[in-house]
C-alpha cells in the first residue's frame, strides 16, 4: 500500500516537472534593436556593435524596431548590408514611420511588420540629382527583389515619376499605411506587440530582450547631426572672435572651447572622424596664437588657418556637410567681427595684419588735417584736370583736391578756398 502511494506521488511530481522542462526547452530568445531618429553613422555603428555582440549567442530572432524619417543613404546602405549578412532571422517592425532611408532598412529584413498606425514611404533622396536617384533606386530595387517584395512600389516611394496602377499618382511619392502595405505585400503582418510578433513567426514563449542605445550613442547621434554641428561650429567661431576682441580670457573663450569640444567630441563618438581631425585643429590654433605674438602676418597665420579648416572638414561625415557648416560659420563670424570693429573693439590679430599708422601730437606728429589748414588762401596751379577731383601743385608739393568751380583744366591758376577734414577745396583765380 505504501509502495503504491509512493508510486502515485512520484508520478504526479514527474508530470508536473515535464511541462516546465518542455517550456524551458522551447523558450526562444528574441532581441529588439531600436533604429530611432536620424539615420547616421552613429546609428550604423550602434547596429553593427549589437550584431557583433550577438554573434555566437543563443539568439532565435532579431526585431529591428524602426521609427525614422530617414537620414544618410550611405549609412542606410551599410545597415542594409549588416542585416542581410547576419545569420540570425530578422524582422523589421515599423512602429510609427519608416521614411526615406528607413525604407531600405525595413525591406532588408526577412519579415516586415507594421503597427496599426504606421506609415512607410517618401524615400526621395536629397539632393535629388539624376546620379544619386539612379543609385538609390537600384539599392531599393535590388533589396526588394532579394526579399521578394514588390520592387516597383518600393521604387515609386523614391521616384515620383513612377506610376503604379492602383497605388500611386503622377507626380506624387508613394506612402503606404499599414493596411495598404499588407495588401500590396510590402508588410507581412500588423501588430503592436513584441510577443505577438514573435509568436506569429513561430518563436514560442519568447523571451524579449531589448537593446537600448547607451548615452554615448544618443549624444553622438544628436551632436553629429549636420545642422546641430553647423550651429556648434558657428557658436565656437563667434566665441573665438569675441575672445580675440576682448582683453584677457573670458566668456568668449569659454563658449568657444565648449562649442569646439562638442563639435569634435560628437563627431568622434559618432565615428565620423578620429583624433587626427582634432589634432590638426589644435595645431592650427597654436599657430594662430604664435601669429598673435609676432609682428606682421606670415607663415604661422596662413598655416594656422589652413590647419583649422582641414581639421573642421575632416571631423564631419562628408565634405559637403563640412563645407556647408564652415561656410555658415564663417559668414556669421565675419558679421560679428564687423559689428565689433564698428563698435570700437580692437583686435591684436588685426593689428598684426594691418599697419597701424596712428600717431599722437605729443610724439611730434602733426596730422594732415592740422597741416593742411595752413594752406587756406594759398595760390597754385592745377596739376591735372579737376573733374571735380584731381591734383593741385602748391609751392612744388602735390595735393589731392576738389573743385568748387566745376571743371578746371590742367595748368589753370587756382586758390585754396577751404579745408574740410582732409578735403582741400579750390577755385579758379
Amino acid at each position: 500500500m505504501k509502495r503504491k502511494s509512493l508510486f502515485i506521488i512520484l508520478t504526479i511530481i514527474i508530470l508536473m516537472i515535464i511541462p516546465n522542462l518542455t517550456h524551458a526547452q522551447t523558450n526562444d530568445k528574441v532581441y529588439v534593436i531600436p533604429i530611432d531618429g536620424e539615420i547616421n553613422r552613429a546609428t550604423k555603428n550602434f547596429v553593427k556593435g549589437v550584431l557583433k555582440d550577438l554573434e555566437g549567442e543563443d539568439v532565435d530572432a532579431i526585431i529591428f524596431e524602426i521609427n525614422t524619417f530617414g537620414g544618410l543613404i550611405e549609412e542606410a546602405g551599410e545597415i542594409r548590408d549588416l542585416i542581410i549578412k547576419t545569420d540570425i532571422p530578422t524582422i523589421a517592425f515599423v512602429n510609427n514611420k519608416a521614411g526615406s532611408a528607413g525604407v531600405l532598412i525595413t525591406i532588408a529584413s526577412e519579415k516586415v511588420v507594421m503597427s496599426t498606425s504606421a506609415m512607410i514611404g517618401s524615400a526621395e533622396p536629397i539632393p535629388n540629382t539624376e546620379k544619386i536617384l539612379s543609385m538609390w533606386r537600384s539599392w531599393l530595387r535590388d533589396t526588394a527583389n532579394y526579399r521578394g517584395r514588390n520592387s516597383q512600389i518600393i521604387e515609386a516611394m523614391a521616384d515620383k515619376d513612377i506610376i503604379v496602377n492602383g497605388v500611386s499618382e503622377a507626380g506624387k511619392l508613394v506612402n503606404l499605411t499599414s493596411g495598404e502595405a499588407l495588401e500590396h505585400g510590402i508588410a507581412d503582418y500588423i501588430s503592436n506587440d513584441y510577443n505577438d510578433i514573435a509568436e506569429h513567426f513561430g518563436y514560442t514563449n519568447s523571451e524579449i530582450i531589448k537593446e537600448n542605445e547607451n548615452l554615448q550613442v544618443k549624444l553622438s547621434k544628436y551632436i553629429s547631426n549636420p545642422y546641430l554641428s553647423s550651429m556648434l561650429l558657428t557658436i565656437a567661431f563667434v566665441g573665438l572672435v569675441v575672445e580675440v576682441f576682448t582683453p584677457g580670457f573670458g566668456v568668449g573663450g569659454t563658449i568657444s572651447i565648449i562649442g569646439f569640444g562638442l563639435y569634435f567630441g560628437g563627431n568622434i563618438l559618432a565615428g565620423n572622424s578620429n583624433w587626427t581631425s582634432l589634432a590638426l585643429f589644435i595645431v592650427g590654433l597654436i599657430l594662430l596664437i604664435v601669429e598673435l605674438m609676432i609682428p606682421g602676418f606670415g607663415l604661422p597665420g596662413i598655416s594656422g588657418i589652413i590647419f583649422v579648416i582641414i581639421g573642421v572638414i575632416l571631423a564631419m561625415d562628408s565634405v559637403s556637410n563640412a563645407i556647408f557648416s564652415i561656410s555658415i560659420a564663417i559668414i556669421i563670424t565675419t558679421i560679428v567681427g564687423i559689428i565689433l570693429v564698428k563698435r570700437g573693439f580692437e583686435s591684436k590679430l588685426f593689428k598684426s595684419i594691418v599697419l597701424d599708422n596712428k600717431h599722437e601730437k605729443e610724439k611730434g606728429y602733426i596730422s594732415s588735417e592740422t597741416r593742411n589748414h595752413g594752406l587756406i588762401n594759398k595760390n597754385g596751379i592745377a596739376a591735372s584736370d579737376l573733374k571735380p577731383s584731381g591734383f593741385i601743385d602748391i609751392d612744388g608739393e602735390r595735393f589731392d583736391s576738389l573743385s568748387d568751380d566745376g571743371y578746371i583744366p590742367k595748368g589753370t591758376a587756382i586758390v585754396i578756398t577751404r579745408i574740410e577734414g582732409s578735403k582741400i577745396f579750390v577755385r579758379r583765380m
